[in-house]
């Protein structure tokens, strides 16, 4: 319609050029999203109260979405599950969230959510009422492991594909399914921002950006993951959470 009638205009594809400006962060965003990270390690530590058994899941996620939302958080993508040993446990949606929590328990939590000024992070743990069985910390290791394929691979410069095939390589050798998911990409004002860590994603990693990565690894008894931010700086990364990567036994 616009073209037909406003001919004498010419119009210029500038996706490109509004998504790079999106992805390198000023001065003061960085400032911004490290306090949306700090909000992040916060409500994981109000979380390890929270999770208990006798509790239903939405509960305990409403618990935590009011938290992040006295921090300051303007917008929240809060989800979350439980379940037993020797089956997968990942995220719930709200309509799956009416599950009630018990001693030997995993639950899986995801907090993105942004902060005070709007850039959005994101931070995924797992927690397990009791000690936390060998296979489940086997697995949540090869997960670390996985992720830190990608951090070693985070440097001004390179193309995401190269990042993607390198991820994939390594879960087919660990005896896992290749990734088919957006499993890292770039957050700002937007919770899902470019440069996307997949095959045909063109725009080369610089510095100044915000990076998540979060790898899963599943089977039919268990699935795991951990989530991250991290700051891209000319050598290489600066981890934004401070949260410890590991199982959190309550």
């Amino acid at each position: 319609y616009m073209m037909k009638n406003l001919p004498g205009a010419t119009f210029v594809e500038a996706t490109d050029m509004v998504d790079r400006i999106k992805a390198i962060k000023s001065e003061e965003e960085i400032d911004l999203i490290k306090k949306t990270t700090a909000l992040h390690d916060e409500a994981i530590e109000y979380a390890k109260k929270a999770i208990r058994p006798g509790r239903k899941d939405f509960e305990i996620i409403a618990d935590i979405i009011h938290k992040v939302t006295d921090l300051g958080s303007e917008e929240q993508l809060v989800i979350g599950g439980s379940g037993p040993l020797g089956k997968p446990v990942p995220m719930q949606k709200r309509h799956y969230q009416n599950r009630t929590v018990r001693e030997g328990d995993q639950f899986t939590l995801m907090i993105e959510v942004n902060g005070p000024g709007g850039m959005y992070g994101e931070i995924g743990r797992i927690f397990f009422l009791g000690k936390v069985p060998s296979e489940l910390h086997d697995a949540y290791e090869l997960c670390k492991e996985t992720q830190q394929v990608t951090l070693k691979l985070l440097k001004p410069g390179v193309v995401p594909a190269d990042i993607w095939r390198a991820n994939n390589d390594h879960l087919v050798k660990k005896g896992q399914l290749p990734e088919t998911r957006l499993y890292a990409h770039g957050q700002g004002y937007d919770l899902v921002e470019r440069p996307a860590i997949r095959d045909d994603e063109p725009m080369k990693l610089q510095a100044k950006m915000n990076i998540t990565v979060h790898p899963i690894i599943g089977s039919d008894r268990i699935w795991v993951w951990v989530c991250d931010n991290y700051l891209m700086t000319e050598s290489g990364i600066e981890p934004l959470h401070k949260s410890p990567q590991e199982i959190f036994s309550i």
